[in-house]
């Protein structure tokens, strides 16, 4: 007798349908199937005696076919497990992948972000300088015209000097005819002495006219040459100012060359934007050549002008030194008339 009350019938009816489900019959799917009732021995012993009955070759075969069956089931649910995990682990490694590529993405789209302000900030730059340069080529112009305008007071100066010239050896001519005119007054008779002496105080006295014109000429002169100073050093400071503006281009243009070696250098790691950015730099390094360019050519110019200043100052230099001269001349020639004028006095005294 079964302990529990589970009779051999109902063992065997469970076996059966384990069996036609494709099931192994063990004991603890025999007593699942009795509702989890029985004892397990009870239920093992009813199972033997089954199998007993049934012939222990026939059962034995049933039993290892079911058993097959039952291997192969858990080989099958094992291996579509280790399938979907696989097929998991696969969809992980690429939705990271995935996430990693739009990573990647994001941060070259910030970059080409970066890069483009960079080029638009050079851009600006550039024109500012051209802007700059167009300012620079005016301040040239206007120092151009002032020195032309120098060169025509000069030539102006000149052509005044060469007048005193002409007049100082007019001066002399006279002078001479006065020193002629002294030596007849000694050899005239005594009644055209009061005659020669009036004629001879006329003429001293045109004489001093004169000199006083060469005086108020010689003032003028002075003023004009205190203007061309003055002019001289306004156009100084000019040239002076356009150096500084021409340093602070060069640094500019130094500071435009560093930034496009560093774009070229960030323009290296991106290779999707490497041909339009190795365009756009083409051209900033064709405008930068034409800046410098410019600027070389402006240094000259402003070269050329420093010459044509120091020429200038060695001209006025030159000026300077003549009415010197001419003052010395003058200051000589007076007192070789009041020297004569004493002699003349004191041999009609005799």
């Amino acid at each position: 007798m079964a302990r529990s009350g589970i009779h051999k019938s109902e063992v065997q009816k469970a076996r059966d349908r384990l069996v036609a489900q494709g099931r192994h019959p063990s004991i603890d799917a025999v007593r699942a199937q009795l509702g989890n009732t029985g004892s397990k021995t009870t239920i093992q012993r009813y199972l033997r005696e089954l199998e007993e009955e049934d012939g222990g070759g026939a059962g034995k075969g049933v039993v290892v076919s079911e058993a097959i069956q039952e291997l192969a089931s858990r080989l099958g649910a094992r291996l579509k497990e280790e399938a979907e995990e696989r097929v998991i682990e696969q969809r992980r490694q690429y939705d990271a992948k995935l996430q990693e590529k739009d990573i990647l993405i994001t941060q070259l789209r910030q970059e080409n972000i970066k890069l483009s302000t960079e080029l638009q900030r050079t851009e600006a730059t550039l024109r500012s300088e051209a802007e700059q340069r167009s300012v620079t080529d005016q301040l040239l112009v206007d120092a151009r015209l002032t020195l032309e305008r120098l060169a025509q007071q000069v030539a102006g100066a000149e052509e005044r000097m060469k007048d005193n010239e002409a007049h100082r050896q007019s001066l002399e001519e006279k002078h001479q005819h006065a020193r002629d005119a002294l030596e007849n007054y000694r050899q005239s008779v005594k009644e055209q002495r009061e005659q020669d002496q009036r004629r001879h105080e006329h003429q001293v006295q045109q004489l001093q006219v004169e000199l006083r014109t060469l005086n108020q000429t010689l003032i003028v002169k002075q003023n004009e040459l205190t203007q061309l100073y003055q002019d001289t050093a306004r156009a100084s400071a000019e040239l002076a100012a356009l150096k500084k503006d021409l340093r602070r281009i060069e640094a500019e243009a130094k500071d435009l060359r560093e930034g496009r070696d560093q774009l070229q250098q960030r323009a290296g790691t991106l290779e999707a934007n490497a041909a339009a950015l190795t365009e756009r730099l083409a051209q900033s390094e064709i405008k930068r050549a034409a800046a410098e360019q410019n600027l070389v050519k402006q240094l000259n110019q402003l070269h050329t002008k420093e010459l044509e200043l120091i020429q200038l100052q060695t001209r006025l230099a030159g000026q300077e030194e003549l009415l010197s001269l001419m003052k010395e001349a003058y200051q000589t020639s007076q007192g070789d008339k009041i020297r004569e004028e004493e002699a003349s006095d004191s041999a009609g005294g005799h």
